[in-house]
C-alpha cells in the first residue's frame, strides 16, 4: 500500500491557486483511475483505489498547507507505513510552469507544507514537484503562489494533470524516471 498526498488549502476560494496544484493532481488521479468515494479522516479527505497492482490511498489534508504534516503523519501511522511509502504532490517555484520532477529526500526549499511534512515524517518521502515558475522577485512570491492560474494557463494545466494521472502507473511501480520521461513526452518536451 502507498499513501499519495496532494497538498493544498481547503475551501472554494483556494481551488484554483497555484499552491493547490497538489490537490488538483490528487483529484485527477482519483478521477482517471476510478477511486472510491471521499471519506473524511486523518484531518483531511481520503479516497482509495488501485493503480496497476498497487493499492493507493489518496489524501488531501484539510489542515491548511502549512500544517499538512500532521494529517500525513496520522495517516501514515494508521496504515503502518514508512516515509518511503509516501508520495507528496505539490507546487514548486524553482521549476518552470508545467514541468514535473520527482525526487526523494532533501530540504523544504521554502515550502511550508513540505517543511511541516519533514517535521512529522522525516525527509525520506517521495516528492512530485509540479512547476509553477518563479515570478522573478521574492517580493512577488506570495501573490504568485496564492494567486489563481491565469486563463491562458488553464489548458496546459489541464493537459498536465491528465498526463500525471495517465502516467501514474509508473509512480505506483516506483519507476520515477520512466514517469518523468513519459510525462515529458506527453507534454511535448521530450528529450
Amino acid at each position: 500500500m502507498q499513501l499519495w498526498v496532494g497538498l493544498g488549502n481547503p475551501g472554494a476560494q483556494y481551488a484554483m491557486h497555484r499552491h493547490n496544484v497538489g490537490f488538483m493532481a490528487a483529484d485527477a488521479i482519483a478521477e482517471v483511475h476510478g477511486f472510491g468515494s471521499v471519506k473524511k479522516q486523518f484531518q483531511g479527505w481520503t479516497q482509495e483505489g488501485r493503480i496497476g497492482g498497487e493499492k493507493i490511498v489518496l489524501l488531501k489534508p484539510a489542515t491548511f498547507i502549512n500544517d499538512s504534516g500532521r494529517s500525513i503523519g496520522e495517516a501514515m501511522r494508521f496504515y503502518k507505513l514508512t516515509p518511503e511509502d509516501v508520495t507528496v504532490f505539490y507546487d514548486e517555484l524553482d521549476l518552470e510552469p508545467f514541468k514535473v520532477k520527482v525526487k526523494r529526500g532533501g530540504g523544504a526549499a521554502g515550502h511550508n507544507g513540505i517543511r511541516s511534512t519533514i517535521q512529522h515524517l522525516g525527509d525520506a518521502f517521495r516528492r512530485v514537484r509540479i512547476g509553477i515558475g518563479h515570478p522573478g522577485h521574492k517580493d512577488r512570491v506570495t501573490g504568485h503562489v496564492l494567486g489563481n492560474y491565469a486563463k491562458a494557463e488553464i489548458e496546459p494545466l489541464s493537459d498536465l494533470l491528465g498526463a500525471i494521472a495517465a502516467e501514474a502507473d509508473w509512480l505506483a511501480k516506483g519507476d520515477d524516471v520512466r514517469f518523468m520521461n513519459d510525462l515529458a513526452l506527453r507534454m511535448g518536451d521530450g528529450k
